[in-house]
């Protein structure tokens, strides 16, 4: 057992900082050393229990670290090497196969299960009660995490290490969002629905992939101010002004030929299909409550607009994350602007940040261990 210091969920709606001890590697098992994780709002709605994961539960799912422990089996990392977690995956199913690991048929049971597959777990309190861990592949909300060898990516080692984390999560599902499952052309117009981490995402990537008309909608005029700055050419305040009358106007009544939303409402995700042109694709990303419905005109889908659900941006993370990691070298892509940093003990304050607007992306950064 590796002794640990962990942000546990007793309840919904709070982090609370123990120690912990997490099991020894297993067959296919890596122990990483955490130095920074990302909070998305999945995490969010996992702590309130929106998201069903048996409580207590450490959480977490954008971590990075340096591989400190491999257990049998383990053959492409070895201790020392820096990795970027990402989701889990069999890794043998018909869609592992496909390369939509995102998909895999045993999702559920591997990224929410809480468990190990054979049932033991994986991370224990001060008095030896058994944790629900290994969240989305991870639970890096710790200074320690158990994950599997294949959702564990190595990343040069002279990149800033804790700044990395997230790019195994929100930035790989906005801007494989665009790159992997939309595939706009160039010249192509695109309307992005929500400007937090995700949603920023998705902007730089539509540039990237030379978008000519690249709108984004929020009701945070800052957010909007950086998606000016990251490649929006148009920003629509809902505070304000009516988003589907705007985005009308700016495309001369035809719509946008893609649109991604990134909120999770039920209501936004209607004003994405709804600002589609005929023969338009919204790419629907947002985490919404498991009860969570939407209505939509059937008729207007004769025009040939497709909605598609999309998970991790289609993205496999062994290939992907290092293009991000090439983008953000070169410029195209520089994520580093959306980021915070707190510390592991900060945890409840970062979350609060987020859900004010005052914070994009946090990274909590927990204490170092030896």
């Amino acid at each position: 057992m590796r002794a640990a210091t962990a942000a546990v969920v007793r309840r919904p709606g709070a982090f609370d900082l123990e120690p912990i001890e997490i099991d020894a590697p297993r067959q296919h098992e890596v122990l990483v050393r955490i130095v920074g994780c990302g909070l998305c709002h999945t995490d969010l709605s996992a702590r309130d229990q929106d998201l069903p994961f048996k409580l207590p539960a450490i959480l977490g799912h954008e971590g990075s670290g340096i591989v400190e422990q491999v257990g049998a089996g383990v053959t492409r990392l070895r201790p020392g090497d820096a990795v970027v977690l990402s989701y889990a995956y069999c890794g043998d199913c018909e869609y592992c196969q496909d390369d939509r690991m995102a998909y895999c048929t045993r999702n559920a049971r591997l990224n929410f299960g809480g468990v190990r597959v054979d049932g033991s777990a994986l991370a224990r309190d001060r008095q030896g009660q058994p944790l629900s861990a290994r969240f989305i592949g991870q639970s890096a909300f710790a200074t320690h995490a158990l994950v599997l060898e294949s959702n564990a990516i190595r990343v040069p080692t002279d990149v800033p290490l804790e700044l990395m984390g997230p790019l195994g999560c929100s930035m790989q599902t906005g801007a494989g969002a665009v790159i992997n499952a939309l595939k706009p052309g160039r010249g192509e117009s695109i309307a992005i629905f929500g400007a937090g981490s995700v949603g920023l995402s998705a902007i730089m990537a539509a540039r990237i992939a030379g978008c000519a008309t690249i709108i984004a909608i929020d009701k945070n005029a800052g957010r909007l101010g950086i998606a000016a700055e990251l490649g929006a050419t148009l920003t629509i305040n809902t505070q304000v002004e009516d988003a589907l009358v705007a985005i009308r106007a700016a495309t001369k009544g035809r719509g946008v030929h893609y649109s991604v939303e990134c909120t999770g409402a039920p209501a936004v995700l209607r004003q994405a299909v709804d600002s589609l042109r005929a023969c338009g694709v919204c790419a629907s990303l947002g985490v919404a409550g498991h009860q969570a419905e939407v209505q939509l005109h059937m008729n207007r889908f004769l025009f040939g607009k497709t909605l598609r659900g999309v998970t991790e941006g289609d993205s496999v993370p062994q290939r992907f994350i290092p293009q991000l990691i090439d983008w953000w070298r070169d410029g195209t892509f520089p994520f580093d602007r959306l980021v915070s940093y707190f510390s592991l003990a900060q945890l409840n304050e970062a979350a609060a940040a987020c859900a004010s607007g005052l914070a994009i992306k946090a990274i909590v950064q927990p204490p170092h261990t030896s």
